[in-house]
């Protein structure tokens, strides 16, 4: 189906949905500090994560944002909260040793725990759900491969896992489009920026400096501190940590060549009756399918609309652009829509790695954690945490996160040239998957 401008609701705007409850803060009032104690570049999760433990052990911590604070992809994403499945369905826990597979498995499910607990405890606005994801059948032999996913992780992270013929999947989607399909129960939700708003005003409460339009455009050492070289002056650092995830830079050109930044794009839609809601999403649940370039969709928090991300296109284009072929991916999976509008279209860049797994350490004395791979709302919030802890010298252990090499490719500079043939790939496979896939079609 060829989407026209029809499909745009009155007042459609290219901007996240989540910024019309929780903008990004315009946060350049205060000067900022001749010196801090730890200077955090992004105030991503990651970022605001290290600054609330930072500070609340009496850590002068300094908070550094190229744009407005919740400017970048922790107020874009679509606020699913993993326990780490993804670790096991992609297969990226073999970058470990066999004898390290129990720790990434006891880590990846304590930063679910722990992005809960922090919530909880700090009283957080931030539209918490526990609901449980369900991920969709692509094409029918992809229905034995969730079946054996749901084994493993039952067997490694005990998490409440199975599957659901096609035949009985109505209970869970309102479509038929797939063939069946996994649900986990350890899977949650929030809303992206209201999240992000509210560990902003944690941090601040526990005494961190935020910081809005203070890019960062160079780290130097000076003999046991560093110079922090911003858009507004320079600041005189003890440590420092990069938390910069897929806006990392040029001013990191080591980090920059590790990350691969790839835009993923989202659409809401115009309010719904609660009869529709009720019958395309029953649970409520989170949802995802099996293709490589896949479709992630859930209810907003206040369960009136359907929000839904894909990249339908190998090719970069606008949010509006792209909305086209969302749109036509939404009628896919749920014909009874046709005729629902979109209010909203927007992007953000997720942090791809080369070995599809996150990493936290230190490159000459300069913290980072990142490449969280779209699975960033846990992890990067439990990596945040974790290189404070370090900084502090309060680990009970060392993360089996940290310190592990981080590949680089001769073939990129950061530039991230072969993205669309990666994602051409991505899109072929999907349809040589399932050969009557093309859009419009069951």
């Amino acid at each position: 189906m060829a989407a026209s401008d029809d499909i745009f609701a009155p007042g459609f705007v290219e901007r996240p949905y989540w910024w019309d409850a929780a903008p990004p803060e315009d946060a350049r009032a205060e000067p900022l500090p001749e010196t801090t104690d730890v200077a955090i570049v992004g105030s991503g999760y990651c970022g605001l994560s290290a600054a609330l433990e930072l500070a609340r052990s009496g850590v002068k911590a300094t908070v550094l944002e190229a744009g407005p604070l919740g400017h970048g992809a922790s107020t874009r994403s679509g606020g699913m909260v993993s326990s780490g499945q993804k670790l096991v369905i992609t297969g990226a826990v073999t970058a470990f040793p066999p004898h390290r597979t129990e720790q990434v498995f006891e880590e990846s499910k304590g930063s679910f725990s722990f992005i809960q607990e922090l919530i909880r405890r700090e009283g957080l606005d931030a539209d918490y759900q526990h609901c449980g994801r369900f991920f969709g059948a692509w094409a029918p032999g992809h229905f034995a491969t969730l079946q054996r996913n749901a084994e493993l992780l039952r067997r490694h992270t005990q998490v409440d896992a199975g599957t659901v013929a096609r035949a009985e999947q109505r209970g869970e989607i309102g479509s038929d489009l797939y063939h069946g399909g996994m649900v986990v129960k350890d899977y949650g939700a929030v809303h992206p920026a209201k999240y992000n708003r509210a560990l902003r005003n944690v941090a601040r409460a526990a005494g961190a400096a935020l910081h809005s339009h203070a890019a960062v455009t160079g780290i130097v050492r000076d003999g046991a501190r560093y110079k922090v070289t911003t858009a507004r002056g320079v600041v005189d650092a003890g440590e420092v940590l990069v938390a910069t995830n897929g806006y990392t830079d040029k001013a990191v050109p080591y980090l920059r060549r590790r990350i691969i930044p790839v835009a993923s794009y989202i659409v809401a839609t115009e309010p719904l009756p609660e009869a529709v809601m009720d019958e395309i999403l029953p649970h409520r649940r989170m949802m995802s399918d099996t293709r490589r370039e896949l479709s992630y969709f859930r209810p907003s928090p206040d369960g009136t609309r359907l929000i839904y991300g894909a990249r339908t296109s190998p090719w970069d284009k606008t949010p509006r652009a792209m909305a086209r072929g969302i749109h036509a991916r939404v009628l896919q999976v749920y014909p009874q829509l046709r005729g629902v509008k979109l209010t909203h279209a927007w992007n953000g860049f997720v942090g791809m790695t080369f070995d599809h797994v996150p990493h936290m350490g230190t490159h000459e004395g300069v913290h980072y954690a990142m490449g969280c791979n779209g699975n960033g709302v846990a992890m990067a919030t439990y990596l945040g945490w974790q290189t404070a802890l370090k900084i502090l010298g309060r680990q009970n252990r060392p993360s089996i996160f940290d310190g592990r090499p981080f590949p680089a490719r001769s073939y990129y500079s950061g530039w991230p040239w072969m993205v669309p043939l990666v994602s051409g790939w991505y899109h072929l496979t999907d349809a040589l998957a399932r050969p009557s896939s093309l859009l419009g079609r069951a």
